[in-house]
Parts: structure tokens; sequence; C-alpha cells
């Protein structure tokens, strides 16, 4: 069903008129909250498009970083926001998908508090390895695994991560067991990752990509179900182990109970935005690709991801306070 989503969403973009005009449009400035620090990938898209958002409304688009607490403190921020179209939460997987799962007590509602607007990144992750290790393929990695149980280690940026996650659903459906060594970041991982002292990661591309090209790091497979446009070439890890997809999805969402017109409004003018070829490039040198598509269909991604993930974080038993 995603594969369709995204086809569908994919194919509309190009021919969407950047020009029109929406609507139903601001009286006052809007604002795009990020849960997180600025300078990373979230933050660089969520500024990119608020440039031609402005231009689109009239009024300008404000992007606010408020990271903490595992995207809480700005999903909390969102959800206690008017729902009059002015403010808008910028959210990565943990708002909605992974926070529930993993968190013992909640201090927002990450369904009932939040109305869906539109998809806006697909991330690919690549599997990589370092230089030296003996696979250049993902059956041979799964072979030195089985050959050495809870022998292999890999690195994530922490506890309940994405890398965390990929790692982890890569041995479920593997039936292998890895070693997870967390970081406080993913750059300290990567480095360590280079330096030999730990096997694998399992990250985006946007933060692999200049490794690989440099030879730093040794890439394996790309962690799509279909060939990544950030990776052309590469194969996938489901051509090894069918059924495994994972793709870090960024979204924007509104308060609860804002008005259909306005959502519809905010929806269409993003969209327009993730059709013009300069966002598409930008888009391209970031490692990422724009999804778009309506509100309905962002819900139903948010579903299968939720689904998704579930199954790993019970077997694993992962909990973040």
């Amino acid at each position: 069903m995603r594969r369709r989503l995204l086809l569908s969403a994919a194919a509309a973009l190009p021919f969407a008129p950047a020009a029109a005009q929406p609507a139903w449009t601001p009286a006052r400035p809007v604002r795009i909250i990020v849960p997180l620090a600025p300078g990373g990938t979230a933050d660089t898209i969520a500024r990119l498009i608020a440039d031609p958002l402005g231009a689109q409304f009239g009024q300008p688009v404000i992007v606010e970083n408020r990271p903490g607490g595992t995207n809480t403190v700005a999903a909390v921020a969102v959800a206690r926001a008017a729902p009059d179209g002015l403010t808008l939460l910028y959210a990565p997987p943990p708002v909605q998908i992974l926070n529930p799962l993993m968190m013992r007590s909640m201090p927002y509602d990450a369904t009932a508090d939040f109305a869906p607007v539109v998809a806006l990144m697909r991330a690919p992750k690549l599997l990589v390895v370092r230089p030296d290790f003996p696979a250049a393929s993902v059956p041979e990695f799964i072979a030195v695994a089985r050959a050495r149980p809870g022998g292999i280690t890999y690195a994530s940026s922490g506890i309940g991560s994405s890398a965390h996650l990929a790692g982890a659903l890569l041995a479920q459906m593997a039936g292998i067991e890895l070693l997870h060594v967390p970081y406080r970041g993913t750059a300290p991982g990567v480095q360590d990752l280079m330096a030999g002292r730990v096997d694998m990661t399992l990250d985006t591309a946007a933060a692999l990509l200049p490794l690989v090209r440099e030879g730093r790091l040794k890439v394996l497979a790309v962690s799509t179900r279909d060939p990544a446009q950030a990776a052309p070439g590469l194969p996938t890890i489901a051509a090894t182990l069918p059924g495994f997809h994972d793709a870090s999805f960024n979204y924007l969402l509104a308060p609860a109970r804002t008005p259909p017109e306005i959502i519809a409004a905010l929806n269409a003018a993003v969209n327009r935005v993730l059709g013009l070829p300069a966002v598409r490039a930008r888009y391209a040198a970031l490692g990422a690709e724009p999804v778009g598509g309506t509100p309905e269909e962002l819900a139903a991604m948010v579903r299968e991801e939720i689904e998704r993930w579930r199954g790993v974080i019970q077997a694993q038993g992962i909990t973040i306070e």
C-alpha cells in the first residue's frame, strides 16, 4: 500500500501549478516547530519549504527549533496551540510512531491531539560496514553474523533511535544476533565505525553516502523495498530478506480540530512546493526524496509504520524514559 501511495504522490507533484494561490491564506506568520536542533536534515527540509510556502501565503513561514524530550517538547507545544493553521509540527517518527510504543507515559495523545497535513520526506538508510569487514553483500554479512552470534556490533545514535530499530529489524528478519552499541548522536558512532571499533550501522543515506564515496565506509545495500533515488544501483536488503523495508519519513501535523478547509489549503500549498524543481534538486542533494500526497494517505502511512515497528520494539523490549 505504501508503495502505491508514494508512487501516486510522486507522479502528481511535477504537474502541480506552482503559481496557484491557496483557497485559505493565513492572516499572520505561520510557525513550523521542529523538535530537533538546527543543522540536521529535518531542520534543513523545514527551512527549504518555508520560503516558497511564505511566498504562496503572502506571510512569513518561520522555522522554530524546540528540541528535547524525544520530540515531546515540540509536540506538546503544537498540541496545545490554537487550531488555526498558524502553528504546525514538523514530525519525525518518534512523535506519533515510536514514542507511543516505547514510552511508559506520554505528555500528549499521539493520535487525538493532531491532524495530518502532508508527508514531506522519505529518507532511505544504508547498510554500511567498516572498510575491512569480511563481507561485500547482504548474504555474506548474514553468513558472517551467523558464524559469530552476538559478535557483530552495530552503532546507533542512541536507544530507540531509527538506526537502533533498523538494526533490530535486520537481526529479527535475518535470524541473527547483533550487539547494539548506542552513542550520543550519529557522528561519534560513524567515527568509531570508520576506525574499526564497531562493525556496521544502518543510518540515513544523507549521513553515510559522502563517506561511502570517499571509501571510508563500505556499503552493502539500501533499506527501502525499492531502489532508492538517493543511491541508484545499490541492491536492496529486501532482495535477500523479502519484506524488509525501512525509510524514515517526516511530515507535517496541525493541532487537532483544525478546520478541514485549512488542512486542505496547507496540503495543496506544500504539494506545490514539493513539485518545484529547485526543491526536488535540493532534496536529492540531501539524500532524501519528497513524498507529498493527501492527509488521508499520510494517516495510512503512519498506521503502517506503527504496525511495522510494534513487533520489533516489543520483541526487543525497547523502552525510553
